[in-house]
């Protein structure tokens, strides 16, 4: 019981905190959303994934962990391009949903989550938090991809629903979050310590900005939309988010033959709710920027209580 409070309040609460206070601070001043948007994605999002990028060591177990992510947002695509079809949605909410389905908050709240669990309970061990590096680790292969997938392939789907392909594809190769990634990976062949340079220290007050600036957005963004709770694709989109993600990843991770807290980290970081960036895409491309709202409140409202199922089964299933 101790653990399910501190997971309410250190990570579920303080997003509604933020959210909160971007909705009431819209409806007083009738925030930009566009202006804000643009302060994301050309600025937050590209020191974001560099700085966290360019620090991690990448080793055989932290080539898995990329691969299963990987695979379960491909896993997720094809789902969501299935259910679309079978239900005959429009391109616009075609895209819109699996954008949805297929991209997680594996930073704002993986990251602080993956911290909690395994530096707290069993996991301490004489004080000291022995597990805590290499599900950090592993938990930042999931952020990298995650990242750069909704900066890219998500803002292609979310682009191409009133653009012509090329139009959006253009736009695409405009995001700054691509040509960060290649410079982290160049930069770390160089033998020099760049985090020794002045303009290090600005890259993370940028990084530090990201989870903070898009969690008021969200809530700048949910004081415009109209939320309705009988909305079943929305509904339907966080049941595939919270209940399917986990199972996609038990699946690869039993494939793989994962064990211990690569395992656990993995299965624990697929059950968290649609990534914050997915809603300020749909907002920046115009593409129902409604429902991918109400996607991203409700899979977070709920995730609160399916996490703590997958975190207890997950120590279950892959003990240490």
């Amino acid at each position: 019981m101790n653990v399910v409070l501190q997971i309410f309040l250190q990570n579920i609460l303080p997003i509604f905190i933020l959210v909160t206070l971007g909705y009431f601070v819209s409806r007083k001043f009738n925030l930009d959303i566009g202006t804000l948007n643009k302060i994301v994605f050309w600025l937050l999002v590209p020191a974001f994934t560099f700085a966290n990028l360019y620090v991690t060591d990448i080793g055989v177990d932290a080539l898995k962990a990329l691969s299963i992510a990987v695979l379960i947002l491909l896993s997720n695509m094809v789902i969501g391009v299935v259910i679309s079809k079978v239900r005959k949605y429009d391109n616009g909410m075609e895209n819109a949903f699996q954008n949805a389905v297929m991209f997680y908050n594996s930073g704002n709240i993986g990251i602080p989550l993956i911290t909690l669990v395994f530096s707290t309970g069993a996991f301490l061990v004489d004080g000291q938090t022995p597990y805590l590096g290499i599900a950090l680790t592993t938990q930042i292969m999931v952020l990298v991809v995650q990242n750069v997938s909704v900066n890219t392939l998500g803002y292609f789907n979310a682009g191409r629903a009133n653009l012509h392909w090329k139009d959006a594809l253009m736009n695409v190769l405009k995001m700054p979050a691509i040509y960060t990634v290649t410079l982290a990976f160049l930069l770390k062949l160089v033998p020099f310590d760049f985090t020794t340079l002045p303009v290090w220290p600005a890259i993370l007050y940028l990084k530090s900005a990201l989870v903070p600036m898009a969690l008021t957005i969200l809530g700048a963004q949910l004081a415009k939309s109209k939320f309705q709770f009988n909305n079943k694709t929305a509904w339907l989109a966080v049941f595939i988010r919270l209940i399917v993600g986990p199972v996609l990843a038990l699946l690869f991770v039993t494939l793989f033959g994962l064990r211990g807290i690569l395992a656990q980290t993995l299965l624990i970081s697929s059950a968290v709710p649609t990534a914050v960036n997915s809603a300020l895409v749909a907002v920046e491309c115009d593409n129902h920027p409604d429902f991918a709202t109400q996607v991203v409140i409700l899979s977070t409202l709920f995730g609160g209580v399916t996490l703590i199922g997958v975190i207890y089964g997950a120590s279950i299933l892959f003990p240490v």
